[in-house]
């Protein structure tokens, strides 16, 4: 976090939570005339928005004004995953140019389209 981040934070905002991952979300302490809180997080780590658990995203874009708890996930939730474009750990599927570039051999009810 950067300096004036640190500060602006100290001075104008008000700490609302944390999540699982460390997260530190924050809201202005003073309400503009024009009616909304500002609304931040500071990231643990790196600035990676997709870091933002479902829960805090919908508190951080107005969907829902309330904080949310400690635990308050559905049991058929799955874990939080970070978006893992450009990493070691991204998807490819076979026959990707990373991944060596060999695809199986198509079957015999492929046929080719021809004009």
């Amino acid at each position: 976090m950067s300096i004036e981040t640190r500060i602006l934070t100290c001075l104008l905002g008000s700490h609302v939570g944390t999540d699982r991952f460390g997260n530190r979300y924050y809201q202005s302490r003073r309400t503009p005339k024009e009616g909304r809180r500002r609304r931040w997080v500071v990231y643990k780590g790196i600035d990676e928005p997709s870091k933002v658990p479902p829960e805090w995203h919908g508190w951080l874009h107005y969907t829902t004004n309330d904080v949310p708890a400690e635990d308050n996930r559905y049991g058929w939730q799955k874990e939080h995953q970070p978006n893992l474009t450009s990493t070691p750990a991204a998807y490819m599927p076979p026959g990707h140019v990373l991944k060596g570039g060999q695809r199986a051999a198509a079957t015999g009810d492929y046929e080719p389209w021809q004009p």
